[in-house]
């Protein structure tokens, strides 16, 4: 069976082929009975949440904090930890208008310090998912999921949560550390 392409929202990105909710309007949807949230610093959970958008058919959603994190590693570690351990929510970039119309909400994210990112974990906490079947996607580079299921489970106590999907994916310190050491062995090429 040959799936036609998604569909585009309008002023959408369409990040890799699949279709954007604008910010604050519903956008075109054929069925509007599930959305594809994520949060992605290295693009592995964008590879997952467009598939399952394409998939289902569901609305793309990026989380996003209101103040870009920084684009450097070990920096970005740093912002990462402060927000964890201050458990306050990250002020976000947009949130999903229309989640009453949603069934299904599927809620990917990475692991940073075997935690949920505090990104997601606003997420949660300024959306209401009473009702709505829960499907958590997690992608890691050494910890695994952690205790981000026990956390997720709490912020939507009304949700039907379905157990995750897991999968470890390169870990960004680990490509950063092989370049480093393979740079080393080739001198300066420069």
């Amino acid at each position: 069976m040959r799936q036609r392409p998604p569909r585009r929202a309008e002023g959408g990105s369409g990040r890799r082929g699949v279709r954007r909710r604008s910010p604050g309007r519903p956008g075109p949807r054929r069925n509007g009975r599930a959305a594809a949230g994520l949060l992605s610093r290295s693009g592995n959970t964008w590879v997952l949440a467009g598939a399952l958008a394409r998939r289902y058919d569901a609305d793309l959603f990026e989380l996003r904090p209101r103040d870009p994190w920084p684009e450097d590693y070990e920096q970005m570690v740093t912002w990462a930890h402060e927000w964890r351990d201050s458990d306050g929510d990250v002020p976000l970039a947009e949130t999903l208008s229309g989640i009453d119309s949603y069934r299904t909400v599927f809620l990917g994210f990475p692991i940073w310090g075997n935690e949920l990112p505090a990104v997601a974990r606003s997420f949660l906490r300024s959306h209401d998912l009473s009702g709505k079947t829960v499907v958590p996607f997690i992608t890691y580079g050494s910890s695994g999921p952690g205790n981000s299921m026990e956390t997720v489970r709490a912020l939507a106590p009304n949700a039907r949560v379905l157990d995750p999907f897991v999968l470890q994916c390169d870990q960004e310190r680990s490509t950063l550390d092989s370049l480093e050491g393979w740079l080393g062995s080739v001198g300066e090429p420069l």
